[in-house]
């Protein structure tokens, strides 16, 4: 009986200790909650209970893999502790009131494969740190006040797919790499200053159902479309 209890025992506590989050990612989160006022949140958090019954958080394996927290009244920074989601593939955070600048420590987090935070009220520049964020596949920073230019590391992303700054205050040219991708099929830099190399000419957006072809013009595009081109009415 001594040894069934004790066995019934171990099991309980290896159960628990699968079902918890790694402290350090929990810990982010919690100042997550607290640098963008969790507690006025459309939905909050209960921190008392389990993270993986925490609103917009996916749990895998006792690691945070996602986080959706889109439309939710986020007010407030992100904090540089955001970098400890270590195992992060998707962080959603579009249509918020978040403001200040984009940690750095974003581009520590190499499992991420989309990073989403369009609408918000972000200022600075893009990180150079995220072109270390070798498996991401979108990029969505559209609709904030970013400034400066496309940051060169951002050629080094070989997976991305869809990078999208539109309307923002950004300037420079479209980093070489991303203009030699063999990957990216969406480019959506409209409502900027950037300024387009021969290979972009007039494109401000452009979509490739062929991945033999890319970075078309509107006169010689074939089985594409072209979503937003530059006219002279634009600065108008």
């Amino acid at each position: 009986m001594r040894i069934f209890t004790t066995l019934c025992a171990l099991v309980l506590i290896s159960a628990a200790t699968v079902a918890q989050v790694n402290e350090k990612e929990k810990q982010a989160l919690l100042d997550l909650y607290v640098t963008t006022d969790g507690n006025n949140w459309n939905t909050t958090w209960d921190v008392n209970t389990p993270v993986k019954e925490w609103h917009g958080v996916t749990v895998e394996d006792s690691h945070v893999t996602a986080l959706n927290l889109m439309f939710n009244n986020l007010k407030g920074q992100l904090p540089n502790s955001i970098g400890s989601l270590t195992s992060l593939e998707t962080l959603e955070l579009s249509f918020n009131q978040i403001e200040g600048t984009l940690p750095t420590t974003i581009g520590e987090i190499e499992s991420l494969k989309s990073f989403a935070i369009n609408s918000n009220l972000v200022k600075g520049t893009i990180p150079a740190s995220f072109g270390k964020l070798i498996h991401l596949e979108q990029l969505h920073l559209s609709s904030n006040h970013l400034l400066g230019a496309l940051p060169t590391a951002l050629g080094n992303l070989e997976n991305l797919e869809v990078l999208n700054v539109f309307d923002n205050n950004l300037s420079g040219t479209i980093p070489f790499g991303l203009s030699e991708s063999k990957t990216l099929t969406k480019l959506i830099i409209a409502e900027n200053e950037i300024i387009l190399s021969d290979a972009l000419s007039d494109v401000l957006l452009f979509e490739v159902d062929n991945e033999n072809t890319r970075f078309i013009t509107p006169s010689t595009f074939t089985n594409k479309t072209v979503l937003a081109i530059e006219t002279s009415d634009d600065e108008n």
